[in-house]
């Protein structure tokens, strides 16, 4: 069975969602829990997951690759020449697709700049406002 072109990086964009989670877990949830007061919570979770501070020592790492692959699924969803079949049944399967993608790439794209905001622009704003 031959997948049709408009089918070809949903798999790149579910990735892309699972990596830009990535930048939640390791840096804005914690910065988020230990705001709220919820320092104890960020403790248990770090024992209980301890590639969370892994992934906290190397967030530069962590957002470029998240970044690249937000890059290449973006790519992938509006890159020119891109068009659903004509027979009415793949074309509504090909249009429903790429919805969905648009979807969850545009989920992918909130989730990362949450993400940055909390890991490398809230502190300095925040030093920034306190003068």
């Amino acid at each position: 069975m031959s997948r049709h072109p408009a089918t070809n990086g949903t798999g790149v964009t579910w990735f892309t969602l699972f990596a830009s989670t990535g930048t939640l877990v390791c840096c804005a949830l914690p910065i988020i829990f230990v705001t709220l007061g919820m320092g104890a919570a960020v403790a248990s979770m770090t024992s209980a997951f301890p590639f969370l501070i892994f992934l906290s020592k190397h967030k530069i790492w962590v957002f470029a690759f998240s970044a690249v692959m937000l890059a290449i699924s973006g790519w992938l969803m509006y890159r020119p020449g891109r068009s659903c079949p004509t027979d009415p049944e793949l074309a509504a399967r090909c249009a429903s697709v790429q919805k969905w993608n648009r979807r969850v790439f545009w989920t992918s794209v909130i989730i990362w700049s949450v993400g940055f905001f909390a890991a490398f622009l809230a502190l300095p704003l925040r030093k920034l406002l306190e003068g």
